[in-house]
């Protein structure tokens, strides 16, 4: 039972650590791993390519699958709440990297969009590149947009409305002869020339159409700075250091914890850092 314990804990700290040799090497092998996975995927979609080296992305594929799915498994075995794993965000990416063949093979005849699916494997690079600890910016950058929402709220209806103006007077203006055969295929080409897109499939031929074409594209630089501006303004407001709660990552999935007393993570099971002030 001890030797059991020791191996178990052993394959957790190569799986889930990074600051071991063997984990590091791990994470290099489960990098290049998620490389020559997303590669095949990438390369299969070419049909020159994937015509003569059809095999080679079968291959590829099975033998991914397989190692993704024991990795899988060795997670599961490792971590000391297995079901906290699994219901993760990372404990989820980890299972759609192994469902893709085993679907395949269960419904041979709907494995078009199977691509998708296989694509989210790229999702398990932020793991091994341990991006999760830069989660902490990404939640101070999510309460700004929460709390600018109102305010950004309020402009983009501002523009909708524009949106609709602007096409309608094009409407009327340009007419059905000069491609403006709708109200909303006019607001079309007002979201289209006012976000500075410009496709160019619908044009204004009069002088006034070509006119406010040319003041909605300018409106549309100023239109794009005021989200940026309301959202900046949030971010660099001053806040007191005593009502910043105190917060522990965790390593492995970037959840955050204001418990002082826990010792591990509650959302994936990993062992969480020592208390820091």
């Amino acid at each position: 039972m001890k030797h059991y314990d020791v191996m178990k804990k052993k394959t957790y700290e190569v799986i889930f650590e990074a600051n071991t040799p063997r984990g590091k090497a791990f994470d290099v092998a489960l990098f290049f791993l998620i490389g020559i996975s997303i590669l095949s995927i990438m390369l299969e979609t070419v049909p020159s390519i994937s015509k003569d080296y059809s095999h080679v992305f079968y291959a590829v594929e099975w033998t991914t699958t397989v190692l993704f799915t024991l990795e899988y498994l060795l997670r599961i075995w490792s971590s000391p709440k297995s079901t906290k794993y699994i219901s993760s965000f990372y404990g989820i990416v980890d299972l759609i990297a192994t469902a893709p063949l085993y679907i395949s093979i269960l419904l041979p005849g709907g494995t078009h969009g199977i691509a998708i699916v296989r694509s989210l494997r790229l999702l398990r690079i932020f793991r091994v590149l341990k991006l999760s600890r830069f989660l902490i910016e990404g939640n101070m950058l999510w309460q700004s947009l929460l709390r600018s929402s109102r305010k950004i709220g309020v402009f983009l209806f501002t523009v909708v409305l524009l949106c609709i103006i602007m096409g309608t007077f094009m409407y009327v203006i340009e007419g059905p002869e000069n491609g403006f055969s709708s109200i909303p295929l006019s607001i079309y080409w007002a979201i289209v020339t006012l976000t500075t897109v410009g496709y160019g499939d619908i044009a204004p031929h009069t002088v006034l159409g070509q006119f406010i074409a040319s003041a909605i594209m300018i409106l549309g630089y100023a239109i794009i700075a005021v989200p940026t501006g309301i959202v900046t303004v949030d971010l660099t407001r001053p806040e007191s250091k005593e009502n910043l709660p105190t917060l522990r990552n965790c390593e492995n999935c970037g959840e955050s914890t204001r418990l002082t007393t826990a010792h591990f993570c509650m959302n994936c099971g990993t062992k969480l850092p020592e208390h820091v002030d």
